[in-house]
């Protein structure tokens, strides 16, 4: 189905009002890889960690809790870009869509990426446990991915008509339905190359925040002194990260993970 280019605009935008969350969205949707970086790094120079229960055997069960739900929102991203893949970057920073992608795991629920990703940011509030995060960073963040994608949905139902609104009907917007799983994972061939090509820096940033976040909560307990082997140990798990990223940074780069 062709599109109109974002230079030429989307269907019906032009001198239309929209409501506030749609325009909020385009705007978060265009500064998204600076507006996020720098509002957790706010929050997080701002938290003050707090023990669960003030005991340090119930906040290792609530960081395990977020360390899995964090491991689990990258995998489902890895999941879903390894089956099919949807460009997410919009073009020239403005929602783009060259066609509407209803395999893969965009058969089970809508905006799986953006879910993976809310996953990803709550596991990571749980580990710091502040009332800074879970009063100011997740509320944040769940709106601003809700604004995203009513800007999203706006632009696609504009565009696919009929096709999208269907689509709705049939599809979550962020749970994931189970019917017809095992028939998706089955049909479809798992493409590593274009997972590492497409996915490698996400991967790269999510899992050093996670292991970064660890360090400071220790030092924050315990100080440092104290926290010294703990951070040694998280520093051993990050050290294999930087080469994984420039190698697979390379053979893209060089072409053997493919174009496409």
């Amino acid at each position: 189905m062709s599109l109109t280019s974002a230079a030429e605009g989307v269907p019906g935008e032009r001198g239309e009002a929209q409501p506030l969350a749609i325009r909020i969205g385009h705007f978060l949707f265009k500064r998204r890889k600076f507006v996020f970086p720098l509002a957790s790094l706010a929050i997080l120079l701002l938290a003050r960690p707090r023990l669960l229960f003030g005991s340090e055997a119930w906040d290792r069960l609530l960081d395990i809790l977020g360390i899995s739900l964090a491991l689990a929102g990258q995998a489902l991203r890895a999941l879903v870009i390894g089956l099919v893949y949807i460009k997410r970057g919009g073009e020239s920073g403005s929602i783009h869509a060259e066609t509407l992608v209803v395999e893969g795991g965009f058969a089970h629920c809508r905006n799986p990426l953006y879910l993976g990703n809310l996953m990803g940011f709550t596991g990571l509030f749980l580990i710091l446990n502040a009332p800074m995060g879970y009063l100011v960073g997740i509320p944040f963040f769940y709106t601003a991915y809700y604004c995203i994608v009513v800007a999203e949905e706006d632009f696609l139902r504009r565009r696919f008509g009929a096709d999208f609104e269907d689509y709705c009907r049939r599809v979550p917007r962020f749970f994931i339905s189970f019917r017809g799983l095992r028939a998706t994972v089955g049909n479809l061939r798992f493409n590593w190359r274009r997972l590492i090509r497409k996915e490698y820096g996400t991967a790269f940033v999510s899992l050093t925040m996670l292991l970064g976040l660890l360090a400071y909560q220790s030092w924050w307990f315990q100080g440092w002194p104290a926290a010294r082997p703990a951070l040694i140990r998280l520093l051993a798990l990050w050290l294999p990260l930087p080469l994984a990223y420039a190698t697979a940074r390379y053979f893209k780069k060089s072409g053997r993970l493919g174009r496409s």
